[in-house]
This record gives C-alpha cells, structure tokens and sequence, in this order.
C-alpha cells in the first residue's frame, strides 16, 4: 500500500524533475486539486511537471522504491475525477503538459509521433499543417490532452467513422510503475508479434502506468463537406435516416449527432451567437455531416436528394444544408454548445452510457420513463452520438424546483438507468471513463472474471499499488 512521502523523497523527485518543473505552495498546485465538475477536491504535497521521458522514469522509480502513490494529470477535462488526488495530502500530482512536442509526422506513412502532454488541437494543427488529418473531435480539444484521450479512450463526434481513440493509436512509450520504459513507438498497421500490450494501457486512467508518447493514425483532410441540420418527430425516425444515409453514402457519413427540442432551446436561450436556423419546431433535431478526400465529390447533392427522399416518405419534417463554412460553424456550435447551456440552466444529473444503435430510441423513451418515477423535479435532455450508440443521458432540474431534493435523486435514478442499460446490452461509461466516478458501480457490474484479470493485471503492473490508487478499480 503507498504511503505518505517522506521530506527527503519530496526533495529527491523535486531534483528528478529538475529547476522549474515542481510546485508545493498552495496557490500554484490548487488548479490541480480539483476536478472540471467540481465533484473532487484534493491535496498534495507536491506537483511534479517533467519535460522528458527520462524525468518521468526517475520520478515513478523513485516513487515505487518509496511506495509513493503518483496521480497522472492531462488538461483536467474529464468527467469522472480520474485526475485529481484524493484528501489525504499523500499523493503526488504527475502534470504531462511540458511534454508536448511532435517528435515526427511522417505524411507518406499517414503518421505522426507526439508526445502526451501536447493538447488535442496542437495534434490536429500539426497533423493539418501537413495536409493530413487527425480526426479525434471533442468539444475541450484545447485543453485536453493526448494523454488524456488515451487513457480514457476518449470518442468525441467522428466515431462513427473513424473510431474511438484506441483504433487511432499505431504504437504508445508508456513508462512504468518502477521507471521501466516501455519503447513501443511504432508506426506499423501490421504488427503481428506477441500480445497487443499497448491496448492495455489505452482506457486504464493513469493506473497501470504513465503514456509520455503515441504514434497516431492520420488520415487525408476532407475536401468535399457537405453539413446539415434536419428536424424530425422522433428518434425513431433519426434511426431510418441513419440507415438510408448509410446505404447511400457509405463511410462518407462522419457525424450523425442527435438532439432533442429541449436542448435546442435551452442552448439558443443561453449561449450568445446561437440560433436554429430551422423555421419548424420539431420534437428532434440531428447534425451530420458528410466529407470525403475527393474534391470532386459532390456530397451537396448526394445529401439533398437523400433527405428530399425521406422528407417525401414522412420521415424528415424540416432541414437545411450548410451554404457556406460559416453556416456550418453555426450548425456546430448548435451542437457543441448544449453542456454549456445545461451548466447556464441550473443543476443536472448526467449519465454517459452507450447502447447498441438500434437500442437508442428504448433508452431515451424507457429512460424518461424512469426519470418521470425517479426524479420528478427533473427534464430528460438527452443528446449526443446516434451514429455509434453513445447518448448522453441528462436530466435538467425544472425551474422552481428546490436543488438540493432533485440532486438527492442521483444515486435512486442512476441505478435505474444503468440497470436499464445493462438490460439493452450497453455500457454505464461510453466515452468518460469510470475514475472514482463509476468505480464502485463498476466493481458491481463488471464480469467477475473479467474483473478478477483486470485486478491481475494491475497486481503485476503495479505491486505496489502507486498508480492512480481508488481511480477504475475499487
């Protein structure tokens, strides 16, 4: 079990880090101290920010010699409290962002090597400048990090078409819990030697070891984009649209969003520049997106003939095609800024799962039903990625209703809802991770076997239990 660091250690991984890469006053460390929902608050003794693969290796080698726990941090944008220490005042906050440089983007192999404390918008600048593309989008891309969208395998708006951050990865430097570093940079597509062990450490949070680097898959920058905001009755009919898009334009459809009417008048009543450029008040709205390498593809027409088919057979009520970047840009906000608009609005219970596609209109109807028994004082805003099955299912507080009595329904509600996800065959984290968030849940709900290795794997990786301890498993 770790154990409170000594005033020496505290002076030996200060040296480690080296002049200027180390904060232990108050002022400097509290940014690291508190989650971005502000569900966790901490304390450290000290917080360490290497430049190097070599200075992180020191400083886990010494802080497994010392049994000293390490919290690995990225840009602090999760969602489940992965990245903050816990009240004890005992364990040291490992900061990434210093290690941030592109070490090789090689365009001809579709490429790049970069470290993990770079954030997601310096990959895709950097990946852009080359006339590639890395298609990870998320709505913090300027602050989060690499480090954390892979330890979280993160999703974000173009899995449906390119995948979760797991199928972007080609090879990771991952450095371990007793300083050993693993060298495993490659930028194969075919690798067939021996177990995939980098898998291991994609989605385990920071504890299993630390990710300083990673080769990413990059892909040719779209030329054609064709974006449309359509309105419909029901999730029901998204689901057909989804499926005759598909059929039509294949994997040329990258984003398919799916919102609902209460969020779009939630986001246009509180978030200035933001507008519903359609005139019909349907109960549904989604944002998708075609785009394609070839300039030459006209996907405009591809898309209006499809949807003037499905406005025909009663399945779209209302839409509009994007004429210029900037009504696209305007669409997009639309979208991105729903979180924001909830924050605006007043307290909120949120719950991140994924169903199979199919699956997603029982949640949202099946789900509002629970939420109408479990926590009246609330409104289901449900939203997010249709195409791959990942729904945001939030719920509001009604205006007038007392806060701390809706907040009192998290634990009854989410029970519900995860007991009728499990029931769809989905899963109680998509796209946030578990942290100390969804630990407990987890250990109850996970496959006891499959729970058992992962305790194995964490017991050989990390005797000593340094990494990240309380975050995943419980």
């Amino acid at each position: 079990m770790p154990r409170p660091p000594s005033s020496a250690t505290l002076n030996e991984l200060k040296a480690a880090a080296g002049t200027g890469s180390w904060f232990d006053t108050p002022e400097d460390m509290a940014p690291y101290l508190v989650d971005f929902r502000r569900l966790y608050r901490g304390a450290t003794p000290l917080v360490l920010l290497p430049r190097t693969v070599d200075e992180v290796s020191r400083i886990l080698a010494i802080c497994h010699r010392e049994e000293v726990a390490v919290v690995p941090c990225g840009g602090n944008t999760g969602y489940c409290g992965a990245a903050t220490p816990d009240g004890s005042g005992t364990q040291i906050v490992l900061s990434m962002r210093r290690l941030n440089r592109v070490r090789l983007l090689d365009a001809p192999n579709y490429s790049m090597m970069i470290e993990t404390g770079s954030t997601l918008a310096e990959a895709q600048a950097a990946a852009r400048a080359a006339d590639r593309l890395f298609p990870l989008s998320l709505g913090s891309e300027g602050t989060a990090q690499i480090g954390g969208n892979l330890s979280t395998n993160a999703g974000g708006t173009a899995v449906l078409r390119y995948g979760m951050m797991r199928d972007l990865v080609l090879g990771l430097e991952v450095v371990l819990a007793d300083g050993r570093v693993m060298s495993g940079l490659k930028s194969l597509r075919k690798d067939n030697t021996g177990y995939d062990v980098k898998s291991l450490f994609i989605g385990a949070e920071g504890t299993l070891g630390v990710i300083t680097a990673a080769s990413l898959k990059l892909f040719p920058l779209p030329a054609a984009t064709a974006t449309a905001l359509v309105g419909l009755d029901s999730p029901h009919a998204a689901l057909g649209l989804l499926g005759r898009l598909r059929t039509a334009a294949g994997e040329q459809v990258s984003t398919f969003e799916l919102m609902p009417r209460n969020a779009v008048e939630l986001t246009v009543k509180h978030v200035a520049g933001v507008a519903n450029p359609l005139s019909q008040g349907t109960g549904w709205y989604v944002l998708l997106e075609l785009t394609s390498p070839n300039p030459k593809q006209d996907l405009a027409t591809v898309l209006t003939d499809e949807l003037q088919r499905a406005a025909a057979d009663g399945m779209v009520r209302d839409a509009m095609i994007a004429a210029s970047i900037a009504q696209s840009q305007a669409m997009w906000k639309l979208r991105e800024s729903v979180p924001e608009a909830q924050r605006h609005h007043g307290a909120s219970l949120k719950h991140d799962v994924s169903v199979p596609v199919s699956s997603v209109p029982r949640l949202i109807e099946e789900g509002a039903a629970l939420v109408r028994r479990f926590a009246p004082e609330g409104e289901v805003l449900s939203y997010g990625h249709l195409g791959d099955g990942n729904l945001h299912f939030n719920v509001s507080q009604r205006p007038g209703s007392d806060t701390q009595v809706f907040l009192s329904r998290g634990k009854p509600l989410e029970k519900a809802i995860f007991d009728l996800v499990e029931d769809l065959g989905g899963s109680i984290s998509a796209e946030h991770g578990i942290g100390r968030l969804k630990a407990e849940e987890f250990a109850s709900r996970a496959d006891p076997v499959e729970l058992a290795l992962m305790r194995d794997l964490k017991r050989a990786l990390d005797p000593k239990g340094i990494m990240n301890p309380g975050k995943v498993l419980s």
